[in-house]
Formats: structure tokens, sequence, C-alpha cells
């Protein structure tokens, strides 16, 4: 069933666990989620990273979204539709005209104050239109620049706390020790960080550049207050990885159409993937 991700992530937060928030760009992507939270009976979230649309052209806002609702409506299981990284007012509440009902405003590359400033306008127009946002202090940067070693990098209890009280904002992205993309060396979260942040506020919590980080840190990392946990980069890997596995098969197939059984043998060949993350990672 669609549920609302700030719903989601109170159920996390009674279960002391996170809900896993998977990059999908597309429709093939986003039913073998749908799928592997039925078979688990583990809430999940659909998230869509905008520049599928801008540069990938993988598909539209308001396709998308009606896309996860009525794939979501067609299981017993919460399932919801987050927008990630967005940048700007405009954007922003142009994706929740399109059906969107969590969003992400990222102002993290600013300093605090504006920060503070860009996404107080867009929470405040947001819950005029009941949605969700997602807001980020501290900065989670490249993994192939190292900045998840990048201490200056990581978020401030002090400024979280600013930041969460002024800005309006209902979860929070952290930067402890991650990165997005694909980490050089095993990363290694600063559970300390984590838990000061936590103490510091009462919005949930969010992981970002979660491919790489060993399970046994995510599951420390989810009992400390995490509550939203996005994974992008290894799910993409494992998008590519069965695409090319369909076509080697196929190679000496001469049927002309042999194409149309291609989404689902991905999606037979993600989904034991993704229910093994469900099941290993999520308290639900």
């Amino acid at each position: 069933m669609f549920e609302r991700v700030e719903n989601i992530l109170k159920i996390a937060e009674e279960k002391n666990t996170a809900a896993i928030a998977f990059i999908c760009m597309d429709f093939v992507m986003a039913r073998s989620v749908v799928c592997a939270a039925h078979a688990t009976n583990t809430p999940a979230i659909v998230m869509l990273y905008p520049e599928h649309v801008s540069l990938q052209h993988t598909c539209n806002l308001s396709g998308y979204a009606a896309m996860v609702k009525e794939l979501a409506n067609s299981v017993k299981v919460p399932v919801g539709l987050h927008l990630d990284h967005d940048y700007t007012y405009d954007s922003i509440i142009d994706a929740i005209g399109k059906g969107f009902t969590s969003v992400m405003m990222d102002g993290s590359m600013h300093d605090l104050d504006t920060n503070i400033s860009l996404t107080k306008a867009v929470v405040r127009k947001a819950h005029e239109l009941g949605t969700a946002v997602e807001g980020e202090i501290g900065h989670v940067g490249s993994a192939a620049d190292a900045d998840n070693y990048k201490e200056d990098l990581f978020t401030k209890p002090e400024a979280a706390e600013k930041f969460c009280r002024e800005s309006g904002v209902d979860s929070l992205a952290v930067s402890i020790g991650n990165a997005h993309g694909e980490y050089k060396e095993t990363p290694h979260l600063n559970m300390e960080r984590l838990e000061e942040i936590k103490a510091a506020v009462e919005v949930p919590l969010v992981l970002h550049g979660g491919s790489g980080i060993p399970d046994d840190q995510l599951i420390t990392a989810f009992s400390k207050g995490i509550r939203k946990f996005n994974l992008g980069t290894e799910f993409l890997g494992r998008y590519y990885d069965a695409m090319g596995k369909y076509m080697e098969e196929n190679r000496n197939n001469s049927n002309p159409v042999k194409i149309i059984d291609y989404p689902e043998y991905i999606q037979a060949e993600l989904q034991p993937y993704l229910e093994e993350r469900m099941k290993t990672l999520c308290r639900f």
C-alpha cells in the first residue's frame, strides 16, 4: 500500500531500525523493490534522483510518481515515494505538484545560515502542500574523493540542532563517515558522532552513501537513530550486471523481439538481492 515516507520512518522509530530507500530509475527497478518488500513484509521506499529525469531521461516526474503509487497499492506492505537530492525551491515545488509526497532539499554545499534559509522556504511551502522535507547538514560528499574521511564535512550536533529547529525539516541527512558512490577503502562510521546528533535533534536521521558500508556498521547505526538508509550505487551496479548477463545469454537467440523478456529476467535477478538486503538489515 502506498504510505507517506514520514509514516514509514515512524514505524522504523518504533522498531528501532531503518527503512531502505532504493534509487530506482525505471519501472523494472521500482517493481523489483515493491515485490521484494511484499515478499519480505518489509516497508521500503522507492526513490528518484532528479537527474534521471533531467539528464538520463529515463522517466518524467508525474509518470514516475503515478507508477510508484500504483505499484505500492498492489501490495499490502507500506511503500513510500521520495525525491532524492534536489537543490532549488522551484524544482522541488514542481515535483510536489507532480505527485511527490516526500522530497529532499539539499543545501549542504552552502554555509549553515544560507542552508537554513533555503530549506526553510521549501519546508514552509511543502508543508502547505502536505509534503515532508528532508534536509542535510554537514556534507555527504563523494567516495571517489575520499570525502568520508574528511571530518570537517561531518555533521556537527550543535549545527544540526539549530538547522532542525529553524528550518522545520521532517528528517535530517547526516555526514558521519559516509559518502556517495564507491568507496576506495572500507568506510568507518563515527558512531559517537551519530549518538551526539541523535541526542541533539528530534527528527529521524538519514544515512546516504549506503553502498559498501559493512552490514555490522549499518545495523549498529540503525540502532543508534538512523531511520532511512539510501542505497543507489550498489543497486544500479546489480542492474547493469543483470543486463549484461541477459545480453550474453541471448547472444545467439534469433527471436527478433527477444527484448520482450528483458523486464521479467532483470527482476528475477534483482529481487533476491533486494530481499536479502531487507532481511539482513531491517528489523521490522
